[in-house]
């Protein structure tokens, strides 16, 4: 009997250790699996902070180009301050301003025009001569 029983220790005894060699195999595969998958999500987190720095900075940008926008947007809306000539007696008012309309809505002198004006502005003079 107690060869018996010996013999089916043994025989247990290298069961154990066969599965043992198994266990052991799968439990070295899945560190490794452990391993690499912990690598590509650390890679992957280094990759999303960059993104939300970049997006940060990014949405920083267009606020502060809005910003300049609505004061660009407030300043060109803005009219130009009006001079107002004083009245001559017996003029009306009307009249003195119709040209002042005129003259704003001639576009400006070519370059050319502007460069024989200021070597010259004597020879220019009356209506229709810039």
């Amino acid at each position: 009997m107690t060869g018996k029983h010996g013999l089916m220790g043994l025989v247990l005894l290298l069961a154990g250790a066969v599965g043992c060699d198994q266990s052991k195999a799968e439990l070295d595969k899945t560190k490794a699996d452990l391993q690499t998958v912990t690598a590509e999500r650390d890679g992957l987190k280094t990759q999303l902070d960059q993104a939300n720095a970049k997006a940060n900075g990014l949405q920083q940008q267009v606020t502060d180009l809005t910003a300049k926008l609505a004061a660009a947007t407030t300043v060109a809306a803005a009219p130009p301050p009006a001079e107002e000539a004083p009245a001559s007696k017996g003029k009306k008012a009307g009249k003195a301003k119709a040209p002042a309309k005129a003259e704003a809505a001639a576009p400006p002198p070519a370059p050319e025009k502007m460069k024989e004006m200021q070597k010259a502005p004597e020879a220019r003079s009356g209506r229709g001569h810039f």
